[in-house]
């Protein structure tokens, strides 16, 4: 994907820094009012966060100025406003305790009645009865990722067809062993779905035993030669982290042939559905 130069950007956002009845706010996320910021906070290209409250709603918005215009430029400087985001999150996260981040690319612009602050304050206000239930939902919570998927190999590294067939490759005609390696391959591709249909299972369980919600997602980026048996996202308790991780050491002790990744913890970004107000569109739009 090609997106519009820096330059261009970069030009917008200083002509913007000078004019405040003409800057956007870029928000990053809703914190409970009266949270605080761990000092020297900063987010895209180092600039200073801080705190817009409406007072009376509970809630507040973590915001820096800019200029009503989208982030945008090559792939990489994009990326890297992306982790210069996350690193914000996290800090902040990590600070305060509770958050309900935004995705990439959230502003709220100026219009003809209202400056991009008082829009800020009026959706909070707004919506601050949905707003602060959903910060209690995840208040102490984290999220944490986690894939699992079989090493088709190993799940039949103990079956005798597959010891067969390996050794009767050995010797034989090219033609012959192409033959035998699809057998083989197969044999490995059925092993590896039936344990994995049956494992898939069982971690759900064990998984929901100690998470407050899970969000199954496709796998990505899958090895050849790899079965999926799991890959999603799950809100946990910060105390219950350890408790997720000495589940999957268990299974990877039980199951050899798994391979298990355990991501995280994070803001729980899975886990956050913010409404628009009541009969207009939202106003954090994403750019």
């Amino acid at each position: 994907m090609t997106y519009e130069s820096q330059e261009t950007l970069s030009g917008a956002a200083a002509d913007g820094a000078d004019a405040p009845g003409r800057n956007a706010l870029y928000v990053y996320a809703l914190l409970p009012e009266g949270a605080k910021l761990p000092p020297g906070t900063t987010g895209l290209d180092g600039r200073p966060l801080h705190l817009v409250t409406a007072p009376g709603s509970g809630v507040a918005a973590l915001v820096h100025h800019t200029a009503p215009a989208p982030y945008q430029g090559p792939d990489e400087q994009v990326r890297q406003w992306v982790r210069e985001q996350d690193a914000a999150l996290v800090a902040v996260w990590e600070y305060a305790g509770t958050v309900l981040p935004m995705t990439f690319n959230v502003l709220v612009a100026p219009d003809q009645e209202a400056d991009a602050e008082q829009r800020v304050q009026e959706w909070l206000s707004a919506r601050a009865d949905v707003l602060r239930e959903l910060l209690g939902s995840l208040a102490g919570r984290a999220e944490v990722r986690v894939e699992i998927s079989l090493d088709r190999e190993a799940v039949t590294e103990d079956d005798e067809e597959a010891k067969s067939l390996v050794e009767e490759m050995e010797g034989r005609s090219p033609g012959l062993r192409r033959m035998l390696a699809k057998r083989l391959e197969r044999l490995r591709k059925e092993a590896g779905d039936r344990l994995a249909d049956t494992l898939h299972a069982g971690v759900r369980r064990r998984l929901a035993a100690v998470a407050d919600d899970i969000s199954v997602r496709s796998a990505r980026g899958q090895e050849p030669g790899e079965v999926s048996v799991f890959a999603g996202a799950l809100l946990v308790r910060r105390e219950e982290i350890d408790t997720v991780g000495a589940l999957l050491a268990d299974l990877q002790e039980e199951h050899p042939a798994a391979r298990i990744r355990f991501l995280g913890p994070w803001p729980p970004y899975s886990f956050t559905e913010l409404p628009a107000a009541p009969g207009e569109e939202p106003v954090a739009d994403e750019g």
